[in-house]
């Protein structure tokens, strides 16, 4: 060994503990920088020196590289735990919109107003209050299911708003993504780890997690390849881009999210993403399709009872509020075809009803009975609907009664108007056919966002049917008390419960759904700070540990100094000697 052997082993020496002590103050100056991982520089010793006679000795020390501290695995658990969270805070949010929209449990929730509603009937059963007071109180009521049912939509609308922004944000993330793949691979041709650009890149794919669930393959100097489900969406430097769309199917907008190079539909199961996907559907579709279906049964169930109600004198005209389609007028009314009353909500079926026509003044009184066939059954018993009633069918029948005359308006809707000095009344209707038609209802409109009273009714509240033939005799309050036992009235189509138990029924399971979402988010949080504090274990920078460091660091710097200090004051004596 000589004397120039001693200095670059301390030439070294002194690279090395450069390299440290830059490394550590790296690492202490990105200690609060979120996603930085603490960064390690790894040294080796040099090869030996053969001195003969089985002596070796050393040469110092090799910086051989600076890596960053990242457990593969634990970062793809975290990938994990970081869409599992952003899709259940976002579900929970949701779900608490939707309740916080239904409101119910509050001082005015929509059970209160169908309460109220049931109640006034009683209440002028009882001839406590006005007909005036019904219609308005009718009208309350069908305002704040509009209001309910707007309020969701907008909801809805939001969703979809906030879906396009996340699936634009995603569409860069993943474009970022390859850039820095791309970026990766060429700084890392002369074999030394891109550090930084490591870290932009985990930090990129942690956004894109937030968006939907990922599944990372490092491969290395290559880049990684990230996949949703089996899909891949970017591979090494090329991106698959992210695109969204609508689609209508059977009337329902059906929105799609897939990639925009050679289109593959995309279905994440977390993330923001996959969470608004999902919600639409189960939060807000649904809240939307109950207050649909109760307020297409709130009407027909209503309506059923109000046509068939009699006043004192009777009625002199009524007019249906369902407008039917020319083409649609001789089709059978349970003919798939019909297009008018195959869209609504509620049907009518075999039965019939009873037309009684009164001359006052002269005490003369017609009865006659309506039959409606709807059976699905031609002549010969075989399924096909062209020997059942049309609508046109019901406008003949009424037309051929003496004192009466029906025709379709000019906007389709069935007209009856009695001859002068003649009334006329209903009842009996075992087919629903008049509450289908609208006439002389008491609603009109199919579902939550079309229900409203009947507007000749708001106009005039004398028209407000309380009365019913029951017997053959008429009872003056008999159709206010049907209304009122309506509450309690069991509904085949609502499952055999009444209206208001429908109701609540529903909203106390997306009640549950709520809770549970909100607990789920909760424990998605505690799982994903877990997770974030394991990273933090490996990856995290300690301010002792690199305090701790750069003193180490500092005192290998002086000792080499050191050595090259002696080592040219030992040269110095040599060449005076020489």
């Amino acid at each position: 060994m000589s004397l120039n052997g001693a200095i670059q082993i301390g030439r070294t020496a002194l690279t090395a503990s450069q390299v440290g002590l830059q490394t550590a103050g790296n690492n202490l100056a990105n200690a609060t920088t979120p996603g930085y991982s603490r960064q390690v520089a790894y040294f080796s010793p040099a090869s030996s020196q053969f001195l003969g006679n089985g002596i070796t000795v050393g040469r110092g020390v090799t910086t051989d590289a600076i890596r960053r501290q990242v457990d593969a695995a634990l970062q793809s658990r975290l990938y994990n735990g970081i869409s599992d969270q952003s899709s259940a805070q976002h579900r929970a949010g949701v779900f608490s919109a939707v309740e916080s929209t239904v409101g119910e449990l509050s001082d005015n929730d929509l059970s209160s107003e169908m309460s109220s509603f049931f109640n006034v009937w009683s209440e002028r059963a009882n001839l406590t209050k006005s007909s005036s007071s019904v219609v308005q109180q009718g009208d309350k009521l069908a305002a704040m299911i509009r209001r309910q049912r707007e309020t969701l939509g907008e909801l809805r609308e939001q969703i979809d708003g906030q879906l396009g922004a996340a699936v634009s944000r995603a569409d860069g993330l993943m474009a970022q993504i390859a850039t820095l793949n791309g970026q990766i691979s060429a700084a890392e041709v002369g074999g030394a780890e891109a550090t930084t650009l490591r870290d932009q890149r985990d930090n990129a794919i942690a956004q894109l997690a937030e968006l939907m669930d990922v599944n990372v393959v490092d491969r290395g100097r290559e880049g990684v390849n990230v996949l949703v489900g089996s899909t891949p969406i970017v591979t090494g430097a090329d991106s698959a881009g992210l695109t969204m769309r609508r689609e209508t199917i059977d009337g329902e907008v059906r929105v799609v999210v897939s990639t925009r190079e050679r289109p593959v539909d995309l279905v994440p199961e977390s993330g923001q993403i996959g969470s608004m996907l999902a919600t639409r559907t189960t939060a807000v579709d649904e809240m939307t399709a109950t207050l649909d279906r109760l307020s297409a049964q709130l009407i027909f169930q209503t309506n059923r009872l109000h046509s068939t109600g009699v006043n004192n004198p009777g009625l002199t005209s009524a007019s249906g509020t369902l407008k039917v389609a020319v083409a649609d007028r001789t089709l059978a009314m349970n003919d798939p075809a019909n297009r008018t009353f195959s869209s609504l909500p509620f049907a009518a079926q075999t039965g019939g009803f009873t037309v009684t026509v009164k001359n006052p003044s002269t005490g003369q009184t017609q009865t006659v009975r309506i039959d409606v066939d709807l059976d699905g059954l031609n002549a010969s018993g075989l399924p096909g609907t062209g020997d059942d009633t049309t609508i046109d069918d019901i406008r003949a029948s009424l037309d051929g009664i003496d004192g009466l005359s029906a025709t379709f308006t000019a906007d389709g809707r069935l007209s009856i108007t009695a001859d002068a000095g003649v009334e006329f009344a209903f009842s009996d209707d075992t087919s629903g056919v008049l509450a289908v038609a609208g006439v002389n209802s008491y609603f009109e409109g199919t579902d939550a966002s079309t229900i409203a009273v009947r507007q000749d009714l708001k106009d005039d509240p004398s028209k407000l049917m309380t009365g019913r033939m029951v017997n053959g005799e008429f009872v003056e309050n008999a159709t206010a008390l049907a209304m009122s036992d309506l509450r309690a009235q069991k509904v085949g189509e609502l499952g055999s419960v009444s209206i208001q138990d429908f109701w609540r029924d529903r909203v106390q399971a997306h009640g549950i759904r709520t809770a549970a979402a909100i607990s789920d988010a909760q424990a998605t949080a505690d799982v994903k700070q877990s997770l974030e504090n394991q990273r933090a274990a490996v990856s995290g920078v300690s301010i002792d540990e690199e305090s701790i460091n750069l003193l180490s660091y500092q005192r290998q710097y002086q000792g080499a100094a050191k050595l090259i200090s002696v080592a040219d004051q030992m040269m110095d004596t040599l060449i005076s000697l020489v």
